[in-house]
């Protein structure tokens, strides 16, 4: 397996992987190639892809603010999960983020992913009880069911 900087040039490969991971929280903007563009341009040092035998195998999707580093997109191939791929990723991710002098990384995880849940528990990301999640679109969205 060889991990690398995502560049805008795997983005169909990533997609498709995407597409592939059943509950990803995809949108129509946020997740388009225009939009997936505009993160990498702003977070060159912080995306990275897993390669299996030249194919993109997982992706990690990771921003900061200057003050805090912020986590999306995680995901792995049904068929290469259990091989220390998304550990991998996000070991990368977090020293990526370091290297930049963040010393916080925050993500958000759907309630119902138990899978996706118990991944960041034994990564060391734990549930914060004391604060709400607000959201506001600003712009109509439409979610893409995987």
């Amino acid at each position: 397996m060889k991990i690398r900087k995502m560049t805008i040039d795997d983005y169909n490969a990533v997609y498709s992987l995407w597409l592939s991971c059943k509950g990803m929280g995809l949108n129509d903007v946020d997740d388009s190639a225009e939009g997936i563009k505009r993160f990498l341009d702003r977070n060159p040092e912080t995306c990275f892809v897993a390669e299996w035998d030249s194919s993109i195998v997982g992706v990690i999707i990771v921003g900061n603010d200057g003050r805090r580093g912020y986590i999306y997109h995680t995901a792995v191939h049904p068929d290469h999960r259990h091989r220390g791929i998304a550990s991998a990723l996000t070991e990368k991710a977090i020293a990526a983020l370091d290297s930049l002098g963040i010393s916080k990384a925050a993500l958000v995880v759907f309630g119902r992913n138990e899978a996706g849940n118990a991944f960041w528990e034994k990564m060391g990301f734990t549930e914060r009880t004391d604060l709400v999640y607000r959201n506001k679109s600003i712009k109509e969205l439409k979610r893409i069911d995987t």
